[in-house]
């Protein structure tokens, strides 16, 4: 299998492409097509995500930490697949029908949009992601999503110049998911071969994915509720700050996300063999990375927020710096939750804990979006993402306490944490004394970062923390795989 720190570094690059491309074509997209032309595709695209994040149910999530568990017996791996993919072809076939029948009965309007928006609901019939994913093949996927978005960006450059060109970024938008996912099957016939499975052992597993499908759904709800509850209850300009806060916030929390990618399938294989020991300490070590991440991120665009939203989004998008500065809290909630998610309660089927979590953030923020929409706007969306986050967060660590005890490992790591909240204090200094230029932003975002690596290593060797040592690997330029060795003096303070 491949190393965690390459499958680390793909999934950071991957994460951070799918965010930035994005950022860079939008200015391109909206200055050709227009809003009402980038008002239809967002419509029709969205109603024809539902139709694929439904038919997908929990599968993805299953298919990883199944595979995982598995991928050590071919023939029990081989099963594994087949009854998965079985199952998804159908849930899949009744979907792209019901889509169908939605474009003829129900779309009133922009038929022709709605109907090449189905390319992309049928993308996600070919999608086995999941199965690479808990192979631990990410190389594979990560390569062929650079391909395939590269070759849509320039497409879109060289096709897409005018409003009535809507059908071609479609086209272009959806054929790009859609060959994306077929590209995988090419190296399927090295990895598993489809099999016969009884019809019991895919019925078998529709409980599990469906429970699993759950928290996707609630999650994307009350990621979406925000900008729904935001248009409804005060204006599109409030809706349009909260978005592009929201897409910085993004940027840097690919490599987050990268690592929870990266760590689920690992954390599955770890514990079907029982390896509890191996457990705690991957899951020790991920928590103490992610908070030297998260305070660098979280502090870091507290401190440059107010210089960032006016030079990078321009004057008339100032108001985001208190959404940025607000969000940027929940950077710690969510990474903490990840690696509890993706390492604990996913690969041990926690998945009761998964879901009531989830649950419990969808319901908090739907309150406290009611609540403070009205007064705050686009902030107080902001707080109730805080709050939904936090909540998630500690319901899981308090629900895993005796088995995990998660605080302990954040707590090791306060200076750390105390670091990043001086580190933003300088910056934003820095900010008042240069005002709002390119230069300043350059400036405080190099000072820091130099005062804050600095603090951190310092911290590091003379706690002789385990952490260093994946730090001085990291400086020596060794890309084999990270052995996390701890030395016996160091375990036995943990």
């Amino acid at each position: 299998m491949e190393s965690v720190k390459k499958n680390f570094i793909y999934n950071i690059i991957y994460q951070i492409l799918v965010i930035i491309l994005p950022l860079i074509t939008a200015p391109y997209i909206a200055r050709t097509l227009g809003a009402e032309a980038v008002g239809i595709y967002s419509y029709t695209n969205s109603i024809a995500y539902y139709f694929l994040m439904i038919a997908m149910l929990g599968i993805s999530n299953y298919g990883n930490r199944s595979v995982a568990a598995s991928r050590d017996d071919k023939k029990s791996l081989n099963t594994v697949f087949s009854s998965i993919y079985l199952l998804q072809v159908c849930t899949f076939s009744i979907a792209i029908l019901s889509y169908i029948i939605y474009i003829v009965f129900f779309a009133k309007s922009n038929k022709l949009i709605a109907f090449i928006q189905l390319l992309y609901v049928i993308s996600g019939l070919f999608d086995i992601s999941w199965l690479f994913f808990g192979l631990e093949k990410f190389k594979i996927t990560v390569s062929r999503n650079i391909i395939i978005k590269i070759l849509t960006i320039l497409c879109m450059f060289v096709f897409v110049h005018k409003p009535e060109d809507l059908w071609l970024y479609t086209l272009i938008m959806s054929m790009g998911t859609l060959l994306s996912q077929i590209y995988l099957w090419f190296y399927v016939k090295k990895e598993v071969e489809l099999v016969k499975v009884p019809l019991q052992i895919v019925v078998g597993i529709i409980k599990p994915i469906l429970i699993l499908f759950i928290p996707v759904l609630a999650y994307s709800i009350y990621k979406v509720m925000d900008k729904i509850m935001l248009g409804n209850m005060s204006t599109y300009t409030q809706v349009g700050f909260y978005q592009n806060a929201e897409k910085i916030i993004n940027i840097p929390m690919g490599v987050i996300t990268a690592l929870g990618t990266v760590m689920l399938p690992r954390m599955s294989n770890i514990i079907a063999k029982g390896e509890k020991e191996k457990t705690e300490q991957y899951i020790r070590i991920s928590i103490k990375i992610v908070t030297i991440l998260c305070s660098a991120i979280a502090f870091g665009l507290m401190g440059i927020a107010s210089v960032l939203a006016p030079v990078y989004l321009g004057e008339a998008f100032s108001e985001c710096s208190s959404i940025i500065m607000l969000l940027s809290i929940s950077v710690f909630f969510i990474a903490w939750a990840n690696v509890v998610r993706t390492q604990f309660l996913i690969p041990n089927k926690y998945d009761k804990i998964y879901i009531t979590s989830t649950l419990v953030g969808a319901v908090l923020n739907f309150v406290i979006n009611y609540a403070l929409i009205p007064r705050f706007q686009s902030n107080g969306a902001a707080i109730g993402t805080v709050v939904a986050e936090f909540s998630v967060m500690i319901f899981q660590v308090i629900a895993i306490r005796k088995e995990l005890n998660i605080l302990k490992y954040i707590a090791k790591y306060i200076p750390v944490i105390c670091s990043g909240a001086v580190m933003m204090f300088l910056v934003h200094k820095i900010g008042e004394i240069m005002g709002n230029h390119i230069l300043t932003l350059i400036v405080q975002i190099c000072c820091g970062g130099i005062f804050f690596c600095l603090f951190t290593l310092l911290y590091l060797f003379f706690s002789k923390d385990e952490v260093f040592k994946i730090v001085a690997e990291l400086f020596k330029g060794k890309i084999g795989k990270i052995h996390f060795i701890v030395k016996s003096d160091i375990t036995k303070r943990k």
